[in-house]
């Protein structure tokens, strides 16, 4: 092949200094911290154990790029910021990611294209959907050393606005737009289920039968785990807290206000606003009382959040079978869970899981799921190698800019491939000691 000799690129002189450009630098990436994501992945076993989750029909013999190497590239993809499958048209030329998704450099051979990305989207099927949302807990499982005294589960909802006339595409009065309804579940920073829903349905549709799985998994391999069920007033559903109450589930989840609640609680507020009336600055008072609604099977204890403002009054009430103090089960366990909002947004906003542009449904439902391995990836990495650093509480979009996006020249031989970072990045302590915690970090169980 015949390769073209692009001009020189002249640009403004510096005072006596020509300034020009030209396309010798030879193979450069401005990736270079993927490798951080392969050696994660490494630990993990996650692609790997996602792969072994879709039977790949094609024929080994007709085939350029295996299915393994098809996964990396889009949870790669991902990971580094490239949410459409048009991106992979330049990055399948990028040698790093040649290199990331063990593929090996090929200067005439590029990776997978986007129609080759896009037919793995469309052959997925539903028991290999059900199959790598498996493959999320049971890494969650493996992440442990020790066996946790205490599992706290968020549960939660959002929108995840329509791209035209795709399948499953309802109106939702609450969001205004049509638009998909996922579920996400995480434990702390930790995925362990993003289930893509129509919008046509109870926020809480499905919330008890993966409730119910999850507690079964859990206690299979920690038979003595306390389980906590947290969520808002949107999954306050009596059969949900009946099972939880059966089954040794703790639970406080948001109780929506009424006439009712407001009438039991008129003591607390009326002190509160005294005491605002008072001091003029916010007061906050917490009672209890047992609460039943009339479609309820029993009552329950709900905590009172008697709060007043300079905006006047504020009650706020939740629903819980946990025993202790009312402000400390409110204000320290209940209160956490706007922690999981932040996890969506990095879900939704950071790692692209509403690029479901899809028109099939279950194709959309892939890429959440591998919108949530990426997510794997960046959380473990997080955990895992930028603890005890300043960057070990930055959501995905900051890694992702002072970890990951390093440009390089990668030099390759026979022998070994030398990626030669940029002389001007800033951190290079800190990037030799993820190096270090990551290789140094001892591999988890893979899933089967």
């Amino acid at each position: 092949m015949t390769d073209c000799i692009m001009p020189r690129l002249v640009f403004s002189r510096q005072k006596s200094r020509t300034i020009c450009a030209d396309f010798q630098g030879g193979q450069l990436t401005s990736d270079a911290g993927a490798l951080l994501l392969r050696e994660t992945d490494h630990k993990l076993g996650l692609i790997d154990a996602l792969n072994r989750c879709i039977p790949d029909p094609r024929n080994p013999f007709f085939i350029a790029h295996t299915q393994k190497t098809l996964l990396a590239q889009r949870i790669f993809g991902i990971a580094l910021g490239y949410e459409d499958l048009n991106d992979h048209q330049t990055l399948r030329q990028d040698p790093l990611f040649q290199v990331v998704t063990e593929r090996g450099i090929k200067d005439d051979f590029p990776l997978a294209s986007p129609p080759t990305l896009c037919r793995l989207e469309n052959r997925v099927d539903r028991p290999a959907l059900v199959r790598m949302a498996t493959v999320l807990v049971d890494t969650f499982i493996a992440s442990h050393r020790t066996v946790p005294e205490e599992l706290v589960l968020d549960f939660d909802s959002t929108d995840d606005a329509v791209h035209g006339s795709q399948e499953s595409r309802f109106f939702h009065g609450y969001y205004d737009q049509y638009c998909f309804l996922p579920l996400y579940v995480f434990c702390g920073d930790q995925l362990l289920v993003a289930y893509l829903r129509a919008a046509n349905i109870d926020g809480a549709h499905h919330s008890r039968a993966i409730l119910k799985v999850l507690v079964q998994r859990f206690r299979q391999v920690w038979p003595q785990v306390r389980i906590v069920f947290r969520g808002d007033s949107g999954f306050c559903r009596w059969r949900l807290l009946r099972w939880c109450d059966r089954n040794q589930v703790k639970y406080i989840v948001g109780l929506a206000r009424n006439s009712v609640l407001e009438s039991k609680a008129r003591p607390y507020m009326e002190t509160a606003k005294v005491q605002y009336e008072q001091t003029r600055q916010k007061q906050r008072i917490f009672g209890e009382f047992d609460y039943g609604a009339a479609t309820w099977d029993r009552t329950r204890r709900v905590i009172a959040k008697a709060e007043y403002l300079d905006k006047g009054a504020n009650p706020r009430f939740v629903v819980t079978n946990l025993p202790g103090d009312p402000r400390d089960l409110y204000e320290d366990l209940y209160c956490q869970r706007g922690q999981m909002e932040n996890r969506i947004k990095e879900q939704q906003l950071g790692l692209f899981a509403d690029r479901t542009s899809c028109h099939d449904f279950v194709a959309n439902q892939f890429r959440v799921l591998l919108s949530a391995a990426a997510y794997v990836l960046m959380e473990m990495l997080r955990r895992q190698g930028l603890a005890g650093t300043e960057l070990q509480t930055a959501q995905v979009d900051t890694i992702r800019l002072k970890v990951l996006k390093i440009g390089a020249r990668i030099v390759c031989s026979v022998r070994r491939i030398v990626v030669h970072l940029a002389g001007g990045y800033p951190m290079k302590e800190l990037l030799g000691k993820v190096v270090e915690r990551l290789r140094n970090w001892s591999p988890v169980i893979r899933s089967g």
